[in-house]
């Protein structure tokens, strides 16, 4: 399998890193650490900017449909479960009938109008 030349930089710098903290000791083990992370940011960072360069001008990134059904769908199950338990702990309170029906009117509708924002939101990005 061959090897790019950017992992096998990662693993000289690896090894580099474990070389030295071999000839320091411990006593540098945290330094050689920070080190090492920030040459593998700045190389993360490197990748970053080739693919972004090579993606054509003005192309928004991919979404994909699966992630945006799945995101909708975690919403709506955390919405029902919140608003489910939320309508039965309002329903057990010494509220009057009126404030009873107040309270639960304003709870769906938020939840309604979060799930509604959230869907419009994402058709529109």
């Amino acid at each position: 399998m061959a090897r790019s030349s950017s992992s096998s930089s990662s693993g000289d710098e690896l090894r580099a890193s474990l070389a030295a903290r071999r000839e320091l000791g411990p006593d540098y083990e945290d330094s050689l650490v920070e080190g090492f992370l920030e040459k593998m940011d700045q190389e993360i960072d490197r990748r970053v900017d080739e693919r972004l360069a090579a993606r054509a001008p003005g192309q928004a990134p991919a979404v994909s449909p699966s992630v945006d059904a799945g995101q909708r769908l975690a919403l709506a199950i955390v919405s029902l479960v919140g608003g489910v338990s939320a309508t039965i702990g309002i329903g057990y309170s010494e509220m009057s009938q009126s404030l009873l029906a107040f309270v639960l009117t304003l709870l769906w509708v938020g939840i309604i109008g979060v799930n509604v924002s959230f869907v419009l939101g994402r058709r529109r990005g």
